[in-house]
């Protein structure tokens, strides 16, 4: 299916693996000009390698670039670098990594200020860098990749499960505010996929962890990144201010 957006530019965060690089390859693939960033040159270069060979002589351009979206200026930064290297953005996909594990009484207070600005302040930022320009222009995406653990916190991760609360609240707000500027917000709230961040939280144990997501595996980050793309598409236009979960059933809840 043709998504309508082929020729418009978008700006990735922290994509140079897992579910960052999925959705930049799916908008690349279909015709999207992606700004990507990681703290590594050596990594953020192999993926911009590897998606430029996605992309063909034929389609949109392949810009990669070091930043750290950990801080709000480093999230700002990778917008505005992203900007100048395409000229502008017309979708954004927020992403980070997600804070140590730990609970309620191994985490100390010290901790917390760091996950906000890693999972919450720099969603914000990123935002401010990028939204007014698209309303400007009457249209836009924002999608952020958070977690299932909005809907249903995850054990041990009470770090990542109150930051990501948080910038839940915030896009929704935002999405409210700027849907008649064209401009839709978005998150999709990954459950298990298939990549370094949950093996390394859970080493051996993943497939047999998968085993009892209801599907009977955990996720491909190819198919959430086709699914990121749809959200972002010309179709999904009247789609705003929704929390998606892609997590293989395994979230309970009735709402």
């Amino acid at each position: 299916m043709d998504l309508g957006i082929s020729g418009r530019r978008a700006a990735v965060a922290a994509a140079s693996g897992g579910l960052g690089f999925a959705t930049a390859a799916a908008l690349v693939g279909d015709g999207v000009s992606v700004a990507i960033c990681s703290r590594s040159r050596e990594r953020v270069d192999a993926a911009a390698a590897r998606l430029a060979a996605i992309s063909g002589s034929d389609s949109g351009r392949v810009v990669g670039l070091v930043h750290d979206v950990g801080r709000p200026e480093g999230a700002a930064a990778f917008v505005e670098a992203a900007i100048e290297a395409l000229g502008g953005i017309d979708i954004l996909v927020t992403n980070a990594g997600g804070p140590p594990p730990g609970n309620f009484a191994s985490t100390p207070i010290e901790a917390y200020p760091d996950a906000i600005d890693l999972n919450l302040m720099s969603v914000v930022a990123m935002c401010k860098a990028a939204v007014p320009a698209m309303q400007a222009r009457g249209w836009g995406r924002v999608l952020a990749i958070t977690s299932i653990s909005v809907r249903q916190p995850i054990a041990n991760l009470i770090l990542s499960n109150t930051a990501r609360a948080g910038a839940t609240a915030f896009l929704k707000t935002l999405a409210l505010e700027v849907a008649r500027d064209g401009v839709t917000v978005n998150s999709l709230q990954p459950g298990l996929h298939a990549t370094d961040r949950i093996a390394k939280l859970y080493g051996d144990s993943v497939a047999e962890i998968g085993a009892g997501v209801p599907v009977g595996h955990v996720g491909d980050p190819g198919d959430f990144g086709r699914i990121a793309a749809f959200v972002c598409s010309e179709h999904a236009s009247f789609l705003t201010g929704t929390h998606i979960p892609v997590d293989g059933g395994s979230y309970l809840g009735l709402l």
